[in-house]
């Protein structure tokens, strides 16, 4: 019972430790981990014994035989089942391409790359070495989002690196899946008939399962068929199902099952995937603090002294420093990403949670039936998931910068709201180059959003998601233009810190037109509208027009003329390569000439005087 809850302190309290320091968890897990297992043993313990032995040895333990790789089995498939729900296709139609050759091409060079390179330096079969690369053909996202949630970044270079870190952990999974049965079915005698029957029964049996499995579980959410409070409970059960079922049909194929679903079931049309995500999100944290300091534990000294030779460090050295860039510079060639961009993607390559835990799983059974060279899968695994989470946690940010890829300028836009008006606005703002997000709690506004193209999040501004959403750190304007003053003021309260680098601004309240001071009107969209003056503006007139300005009279004439008219909003200066909200130009030192100004509603017939 104290194995069991120091367990679970312990991962929660290095899950707090991440979070304070902006590190990937994996690293304090992992070390903790060695901490209560290995190291316990050799030079704490009074009786050479780790504080946590995960596998029952007879006096002490808490599982017994297989139990530990049944429990990792399926606490992975409930991880990757959450992954899969996260990816959608709408993020992906700038770089699809680049995704799917590196999850394809990329990862066939990662594989005979490592396998060659580990054969020849540690001098293992052809067999282990190539079952040790294709664990290590993952990145896995759990690691990577934290590396990347600090760092500003192009959403194209932050899609590639999420999606590739989701789904790659199947590719992976599988690749590592098809050497083991060659190993096990084969019986060494390498590509076998039987082994590739084997492989084709995994690939028919996960997607027919999660496919339909995905369906058939959006019908009973959408059709009211679960009750509320069942709906989490019942989805976990149904991702368990799904893997067990798989893997009576085709084993090994489990995995590859529950992203299916995943994947399927986060792009239809769900009723409430918000709560299968909270919870599944929630759950996935828990599961992972477990994994990593069990299978840490489980490692042995004797098994972590066959690193400690120069061979590691060559291995290390050729797959990150060599194997990753040239598998992604093949897989990107010919795209639009650019040479820095690419050799950013060739940095951030952290394995994670997948690695280990099928490295564990299947080094334990290869050791079991006496497999030769099979003590070294699981500690060269270790290796390179520590490796290069430490590499990347402590040299991402500075490399970003290095390389030209850190955006100095985080000049998209994130309006809080997707009423009509505001639509026009960020469509508007589109056309001018600007990359903009909407976010809203009302799925209709973001379903018309959608339809014109925009990207948009059906999410409320109290949601902790959306600050930790990697692809929205190049945001760096905020603009509050719901119907609630109160939202309005807690989104600025909230997000300012996260998405206003550049400036924060909201709708004023009709109170505070006539009352706020020359401070507070600093943070209003414009300078005399509230809400309903926008709405009425945009019902007048749903279109934006523009007026040029070459004077500075004329400049001031023309606010103060908007100002009596509450039919028509002026929005945006535009002068030179620069397009600035009223009261932000009004902050700069630029000249009140030869400019632009952008203005909502009714048209007004301006004369210059």
């Amino acid at each position: 019972m104290l194995e069991l809850a120091g367990i679970i302190i312990l991962g929660i309290l290095a899950q707090w430790v991440a979070w304070k320091f902006k590190i990937p968890a994996i690293l304090p897990l992992i070390l903790i981990g060695l901490l209560v297992g290995p190291i316990a043993a050799a030079y704490l313990s009074d009786n050479g014994s780790k504080w946590i032995e995960p596998v029952w040895n007879g006096s002490k333990g808490l599982f017994p035989g297989d139990g530990l790789y049944y429990f990792v089995s399926l606490a992975i498939s409930i991880i990757l089942f959450e992954g899969g729900l996260t990816l959608k296709r709408s993020e992906i139609k700038n770089v699809g391409p680049v995704i799917t050759k590196l999850i394809t091409l990329g990862a066939a060079i990662t594989f005979l790359g490592a396998g060659i390179v580990t054969h020849y330096i540690f001098n293992l079969g052809w067999e282990i070495s190539f079952l040790f690369a294709g664990l290590i053909i993952v990145t896995g996202p759990t690691v990577i989002t934290p590396i990347l949630r600090n760092i500003p970044l192009k959403k194209d270079v932050s899609t590639v690196l999420k999606w590739e870190g989701i789904l790659i952990d199947p590719i992976g999974a599988l690749v590592a899946v098809l050497v083991f049965e060659f190993i096990s079915v084969g019986g060494g005698g390498g590509f076998t008939k039987t082994a590739l029957m084997e492989f084709g029964k995994i690939l028919l049996f996960g997607t027919s399962f999660g496919f339909t499995f995905a369906h058939a579980l959006a019908y009973a959410i959408n059709k009211k068929l679960i009750p509320h409070y069942l709906l989490n409970v019942v989805s976990l059960s149904t991702v368990l199902l799904v893997f067990v079922e798989s893997e009576v049909f085709a084993h090994e194929s489990g995995l590859l099952a529950v992203v299916v679903m995943g994947m399927v079931l986060g792009n239809s049309k769900v009723k409430n995937l918000k709560e299968l995500l909270y919870f599944k999100e929630s759950l996935s944290i828990l599961l992972i603090s477990i994994l990593f300091i069990l299978l840490a534990a489980n490692i042995n000294m004797a098994e972590l002294m066959l690193l400690y030779t120069w061979k590691t460090a060559a291995l290390f050295a050729i797959v990150v420093f060599v194997i990753r860039p040239l598998a992604v510079f093949a897989s990107t060639f010919n795209s639009k990403l650019k040479l820095n961009e690419k050799i950013f993607i060739s940095w951030v390559g952290p394995r994670g949670i997948v690695a280990a835990g099928i490295a564990s799983l299947f080094g334990g059974k290869l050791l079991k039936h006496g497999v030769a060279g099979a003590e070294y899968i699981t500690p060269l695994v270790f290796m390179i998931v520590l490796g290069t989470v430490l590499l990347n946690a402590t040299t991402a940010r500075m490399f970003a910068k290095m390389v030209g890829v850190f955006l100095k300028n985080s000049d998209s836009i994130l309006f809080v709201g997707a009423s009509g008006a505001t639509r026009l606005i960020a469509n508007y703002l589109k056309d001018k180059g600007k990359r903009v997000i909407l976010i809203d709690s009302n799925k209709n506004f973001i379903e018309l959003a959608e339809k014109d193209g925009l990207e948009a999040l059906q999410i409320d501004i109290y949601d902790d998601t959306l600050t930790d959403n990697i692809e929205l750190n190049d945001v760096g304007y905020l603009i509050a233009l719901t119907g609630s003053d109160m939202v309005n003021k807690d989104a600025l309260n909230s997000l300012s810190t996260a998405f206003g680098e550049h400036g924060s601004y909201k709708l004023a309240s009709s109170k505070e037109i006539s009352e706020a001071t020359e401070s507070e009107r600093k943070n209003f969209f414009t300078p005399n509208d509230d809400y309903i003056n926008l709405s009425e503006a945009y019902r007048e007139n749903p279109a934006i027009l523009e007026v040029e300005i070459k004077t500075a009279a004329a400049y001031n004439n023309i606010l103060e003329l908007f100002s009596k008219e509450e039919k028509s909003i002026p929005l945006f200066i535009e002068k030179g390569e620069g397009i600035y909200l009223i009261p932000e130009f009004e902050n700069t030192s630029e000249a009140k000439e030869n400019l632009t100004l952008s203005y909502l509603g009714k048209e007004l017939f301006i004369k210059e005087k």
